[in-house]
């Protein structure tokens, strides 16, 4: 379940009240008259069904509320209610399967975010794969990979290339841009000190890797598990089993990769330097393109129900009209739904 809370004008709130109160995916609906102050108006609080979320949310858009007032979301972790369990029943789907559109917005433009965090985290996860790489060390590549936060700007391409959000792919190619020679730079800096101070051996040949040379040999195997990661990636963000995510983060070898290009180079390894960014590269197209494919069948199955709930006798309470969206043809196709 997902509960809403609704800040609106008086005119405002009593039609959502009328929408909130037809649908029968929602429920504890409270009704605050004046109770709002900064905007001044009235508040509604309900539940709803977390399939329905986006679609309720989406004919509250249509009312203009988000520019009359505002529209909060979080998550009801526990929801002991026989009402509640018909709720969920009136909606279609499952519950774990259903995504939220807002909320992965909202998710993406903050992991997205060029912040000095970022690159700190980026950094720290480049230096524990290149002391892995060197000592051939797969726990510490399973570290480094965890540490690393380049999922969220992968995922934010993804979001921004499916939904036509040029900002967002914008925000998200820079922090990948920034964050990754960055990282690779300092890392380059590192090794060379390590190789000057005898941390590292004098010959990155003369030091056998076997359990993490695949770094540098790129196949068929590593797009095809680019592939798999990047599309159980976007499942973690769009579904309620966000959990998975971080089997993704250990599955790929893109902060790795980066890291062996710098290793390499500092070893003058020119060869392996290569393989690693090919690697480097199979990796985040492979994602790309397994996220973008991903994400794209399930706004489809949206854009199809939003369109069927377009024909729900509930938005005739609020004013909305049936069989198309108030807000005209150019809102509609940002919302991904065309009058017909």
């Amino acid at each position: 379940m997902i509960h809403f809370r609704i800040v609106a004008p008086p005119d405002g709130a009593r039609h959502a009240l009328d929408l909130l109160s037809a649908s029968s995916s929602v429920l504890n609906i409270v009704y605050l008259e004046g109770a709002a102050r900064k905007p001044e108006g009235d508040m509604i609080m309900c539940d709803v069904a977390r399939e329905d979320a986006s679609v309720i949310i989406g004919d509250l858009k249509e009312l203009g509320i988000p520019e009359q007032g505002s529209i909060s979301a979080e998550h009801i972790d526990i929801a002991i209610s026989d009402a509640a369990v018909a709720a969920e029943q009136a909606a279609p789907g499952l519950p774990s399967d259903a995504v939220v559109w807002e909320e992965v917005e909202s998710r993406t433009s903050e992991d997205t975010e060029l912040s000095f965090s970022f690159v700190l985290f980026m950094i720290a996860a480049m230096q524990i794969a290149a002391v892995a790489i060197v000592l051939d060390q797969p726990v510490l590549l399973v570290g480094a990979m965890v540490v690393g936060p380049e999922f969220g700007p992968l995922a934010g391409v993804c979001v921004a290339l499916v939904n036509l959000q040029g900002r967002l792919a914008r925000r998200s190619l820079l922090a990948l841009a920034v964050a990754f020679p960055t990282g690779a730079l300092v890392t380059l800096l590192t090794a060379v000190v390590m190789i000057g101070v005898g941390a590292f051996p004098d010959d990155f040949a003369d030091a056998q890797h076997p359990f993490t040379e695949f770094i540098s040999n790129p196949d068929f195997l590593s797009f095809f598990v680019a592939l798999v990661a990047g599309s159980a990636g976007v499942l973690s963000l769009t579904s309620a089993k966000s959990g998975a995510l971080i089997g993704v983060l250990v599955s790929v070898t893109t902060i790795p990769a980066a890291s062996n290009i710098s290793v390499a180079a500092a070893y003058g390894a020119w060869d392996e330097a290569g393989g690693a960014a090919a690697q480097l590269g199979i990796n985040l197209s492979g994602i790309v393109v397994a996220g973008v494919v991903t994400l794209f069948v399930q706004r489809r199955y949206y854009v199809a129900r939003r369109r069927r709930h377009l024909m729900d006798p509930a938005r005739t309470r609020a004013g909305l009209p049936l069989g198309h969206s108030a807000r005209g043809t150019a809102s509609a196709r940002v919302e991904g739904i065309e009058d017909r």
